[in-house]
């Protein structure tokens, strides 16, 4: 049966919107934020982009002619709920103060998902949901252990691409998900690296909260030391700290921008757009971007010990696998450990889709966030 679905993917300096009537796409756009555009909202709490991401939606809406008496359906991306298992959650109540509060960790643009599917399900008078969201917890015992029993690691990733992706290339290669090994990067304006075992994520990076490569916002894992001291300086405050951690850290502050297309051009011609917040060399740029990559690729080496050596294939998917450059690198370090497949952008608003079709179809399968 095919029902007409609106599909909500914010992320942190972008979002992917997509109307469907059936599986047929009447409009699918991806918009891009710059600094400037989020930069009246630095350091606020991400429900004040709340007007901005709504009136987007609502304008692209208008502009194709889609009624909102003709949704049957509004999905979000899941953000920062408590941790749950795998599958389609309604969005209540609960799930939007837990959402809006940053209750379980986290303030980030995709606890905008659900937030917005609801707010539009209320006008269009349809359900509302979130599926796999980023706080889906997969993860083995051992993975758990940080050195520090009370900081464990804990699992936060881009669940909802990282399984999309790993399942569309098992299905290509004839298998089930759930039969095979994989090793899944997710690059964006934050980057996850996770190992699947058998179906679960057994282990993977959090890159939110400061684990694995710098990304082009993010600092990723640091000196601790050193961090220490800046932390007890009195040079920094804590909100200072967090922004260069995650907003001011990676290539944006090695660069002064988190735009990689920009960054590449410069690399290529040597010359930067008007009005680019670019600080550095082309030669310091290559190097910075370099750099991204290379610790990129320690971490997928390290997933590959984690599956013992077992690994069926390596997805790379995101923003940042649109660059050439940045997958023949990757490729030229770790190919040697399993076949790499490419999917650029984001499978995430077909995944969504899917999700939302099955909700609908059979609503016995719909949990309840509680």
């Amino acid at each position: 049966m095919d029902f007409n679905i609106l599909v909500i993917n914010p992320g942190s300096t972008s979002d992917d919107i997509g109307y469907y009537r059936g599986d047929k796409p009447v409009f699918e756009v991806t918009v891009r934020y710059s600094i400037a555009d989020l930069e009246p909202y630095e350091g606020k709490n991400v429900t004040e982009q709340l007007p901005l991401r709504r009136k987007l939606i609502l304008d692209y809406l208008l502009d194709h002619k889609v009624p909102l008496t003709e949704i049957q359906a509004v999905i979000g991306r899941g953000g920062f709920v408590r941790s749950v298992q795998g599958g389609v959650y309604a969005v209540n109540d609960k799930m939007v103060r837990d959402l809006e509060t940053g209750k379980y960790g986290g303030i980030h643009p995709s606890n905008l998902g659900g937030i917005l599917a609801r707010d539009i399900a209320r006008y269009a008078k349809c359900p509302s949901f979130i599926a796999n969201p980023v706080v889906i917890d997969e993860m083995q015992p051992l993975a758990r252990y940080s050195g520090m029993p009370d900081n464990p690691r804990i699992s936060i990733f881009h669940a909802l691409s990282q399984k999309r992706v790993a399942r569309l290339i098992a299905d290509k290669l004839g298998k089930p998900y759930e039969k095979m090994n994989c090793i899944v990067c997710h690059g964006g304006g934050g980057i996850s690296i996770g190992a699947h075992r058998q179906g679960k994520v057994v282990d993977v990076t959090n890159g939110y909260e400061g684990d694995g490569p710098m990304t082009p916002q993010r600092s990723g894992s640091v000196p601790g030391a050193k961090l220490v001291q800046m932390c007890f300086s009195g040079e920094f405050s804590e909100r200072e700290i967090r922004l260069k951690m995650r907003g001011k850290g990676g290539l944006v502050a090695y660069t002064g921008t988190s735009d990689v297309k920009e960054l590449e051009e410069f690399i290529r011609t040597g010359k930067k757009r008007p009005g680019s917040l670019i600080t550095c060399s082309a030669k310091q740029a290559q190097e910075a971007l370099d750099a991204m990559i290379y610790q990129m690729v320690k971490y997928i080496g390290s997933m590959a010990v984690v599956l013992e050596g077992k690994v069926d294939f390596i997805a790379l998917t995101g923003g940042l696998m649109y660059s050439k450059y940045i997958p023949q690198e990757i490729g030229r370090y770790v190919g040697w450990i399993a076949p790499m497949y490419v999917f650029p952008g984001s499978e995430e608003k077909d995944a969504l889709r899917v999700a939302a079709t099955r909700a609908l179809a059979d609503p016995s399968i719909v949990q309840q966030y509680t």
